[in-house]
């Protein structure tokens, strides 16, 4: 099992910058694949990003590619994501999700969550 907490959201203009981390407990974290995901009001779960356990393979959402760069730091049991030129459309509830066999873009297939992080773009 690990727990996960992520930080960093808030609130932003459009064109600026934000970095989320996610904190893992646990002796294990690198062990784990990790995600981040998104959801926007009214809308469902939505992949942005994955890097594998370590570190060496990444995948972005086409909506993220370019802007957002996901990255890990075993030593620290946290995983980043840096999000550069935000848009309003950006705006949602970032979560980060861990497994240990694989990378998917279905969010059902993570079986760790964290609690979400408020991140808010306004134009």
């Amino acid at each position: 099992q690990v727990q996960l907490v992520e930080s960093g959201g808030g609130l932003v203009q459009a064109g600026g910058s934000l970095r989320l981390s996610c904190a893992a407990s646990g002796r294990t974290f690198s062990s784990y694949n990790m995600g981040w995901f998104r959801q926007a009001p009214g809308k469902e779960r939505e992949f942005v990003a994955a890097i594998s356990w370590s570190g060496g393979n990444t995948h972005y959402s086409d909506s993220a590619k370019g802007r957002f760069t996901i990255s890990r730091d075993n030593a620290k049991n946290t995983v980043y994501l840096h999000m550069n030129s935000l848009k309003p459309e950006d705006t949602a509830v970032y979560f980060c999700a861990a497994a240990t066999n694989y990378i998917a873009f279905n969010d059902l297939l993570w079986p760790f969550w964290g609690q979400g992080t408020q991140v808010t773009v306004s134009s």
